[in-house]
């Protein structure tokens, strides 16, 4: 009976619940500090400092210098029985035939250049081709074409009613 007694005091001591202690675990919180910690620095954009500049600006100037940009190059295209004829800034005229195409533009790439040249213009400078409705539409596209092969950036053809 001694023994059965000792038994039910282990026994009841084993199974009788104690109360525990509310205890925070510290080293998961701490993993998750560290794990947050490298997501920010790998996460985070780091920009140089945005009030530095590398370049000094010029000083002020009380002078008005207003460029504007330069009065197009006018190129009027009328169309003729053979072919067509270009008229380049009012100082040179090409003739155009069907028969001697290529070599007619050779000829306008040729009076381009010395217009260009004669009112010191550049390649970038607008030129407006201005086209008669009579004028074919295969002239046009290989005079366009000539002017853009030759490094004429701004052309425009102005649209008229």
């Amino acid at each position: 009976m001694k023994k059965e007694r000792m038994q039910r005091d282990i026994f009841s001591r084993l199974n009788k619940r104690r109360p525990r202690l509310f205890t925070l675990r510290m080293a998961p919180m701490i993993d998750m500090i560290f794990l947050l910690l490298i997501f920010f620095f790998v996460a985070a954009k780091w920009r140089p400092q945005e009030d530095f500049l590398p370049f000094q600006l010029p000083a002020a100037q009380a002078q008005d210098h207003r460029i504007g940009k330069p009065e197009p190059l006018i190129i009027n295209i009328f169309a003729t029985e053979t072919g067509c004829q270009v008229r380049i800034g009012g100082l040179y005229t090409v003739q155009i035939e069907n028969q001697t195409i290529e070599a007619d533009l050779v000829v306008l790439m040729e009076q381009i250049e010395k217009c260009l040249l004669a009112q010191k213009r550049y390649a970038t400078d607008p030129v407006e081709i201005i086209c008669s409705p009579e004028v074919k539409w295969e002239h046009l596209t290989k005079i366009y074409n000539v002017f853009y092969g030759m490094g004429l950036s701004d052309i425009t053809l102005p649209m008229t009613e």
